[in-house]
């Protein structure tokens, strides 16, 4: 069962007001969206952030998070900001920016910030999540890496959310697929945007066989054509454009429709009250 809270619209109005200010690459839409599934997954535990640049959201997942009393948000990142998958050169840290912008948003002491690599925090993880929220390395490796380390804490009937999954990156759409659509401990499965997101259901996983495998036959054919790296050209940026057209992009579980939040954007955004049986 999902509980939507009866203020959830104006926690998360509030919340894109600190949140849009931040330095970023999270669009208004999905940061809102990720504000709903800090407020609604229905399970206990932490909700872990792998990947958070300069601080969006960040801002926006400890903003939700304080109002509903969810305890600290778990961020994971070395703040040398390089999503290349085929450059290991670091970027210009983002530390301080980071930094600054939980300060400026009043949310220092509602962030449990770990400066470093994911798959050293990854090796000595032991608590349970509710919501593991990964934005970090896309490579397949560093996407594969975080799935392993941290999913397997992942409390029943918690989420699993990877971002950029459906931008031309090798990692997420791949672990998506293989790791989370495969498994017969996933519910059915679903797109927003371009975010992919599974439910953990280890006890009733199998009935949701049928919904992952109509959604894997249409998301398995971007693989090949991100496997080395995000730069399409030609034939194969076509390819890619159509594969990726032809993905259903409204989750299939947990169940998103109309939830009707407001916000500058106009974005609608649902959580329906009960999972799909």
């Amino acid at each position: 069962m999902i509980l939507i809270p009866s203020d959830l619209s104006k926690v998360i109005d509030a919340a894109w007001e600190k949140t849009r200010d931040v330095p970023g690459f999270l669009l208004e839409n999905k940061a809102r969206f990720v504000g709903l599934l800090a407020a609604c997954t229905p399970a206990e535990g932490l909700i872990v952030e792998i990947g958070s640049f300069k601080g969006r959201s960040t801002v926006m997942l400890a903003s939700v998070a304080a109002h509903y009393g969810l305890g600290p948000v778990v961020a994971i990142d070395p703040h040398n900001f390089n999503l290349s998958t085929t450059s290991t050169r670091p970027g210009p840290s983002t530390l301080d920016d980071f930094l600054r912008s939980l300060h400026t948003a009043g949310l220092t002491g509602q962030v449990e910030f770990h400066h470093a690599f994911s798959k050293d925090v990854g090796k000595s993880w032991t608590r349970p999540i509710r919501l593991l929220w990964i934005d970090g390395d896309h490579s397949y490796t560093g996407a594969k890496t975080d799935f392993d380390r941290l999913s397997a804490y992942v409390n029943p009937h918690g989420i699993v959310a990877l971002h950029d999954s459906l931008n031309p990156f090798p990692g997420p759409i791949r672990v998506f697929v293989e790791d989370m659509l495969r498994s017969q401990k996933c519910g059915g499965g679903g797109i927003r945007a371009f975010d992919c997101l599974a439910q953990y259901r280890p006890e009733d996983g199998q009935k949701f066989a049928q919904r992952r495998a109509s959604l894997e036959s249409r998301a398995k054919h971007l693989i090949p054509l991100v496997q080395d790296g995000p730069e399409l050209h030609g034939l194969k940026k076509l390819r890619y454009k159509v594969s990726r057209s032809r993905v259903p992009r409204k989750p299939q579980q947990p169940a998103v429709t109309l939830f009707p939040i407001s916000g500058a954007c106009r974005q609608s955004l649902c959580l329906r009250t009960t999972l799909e049986n």
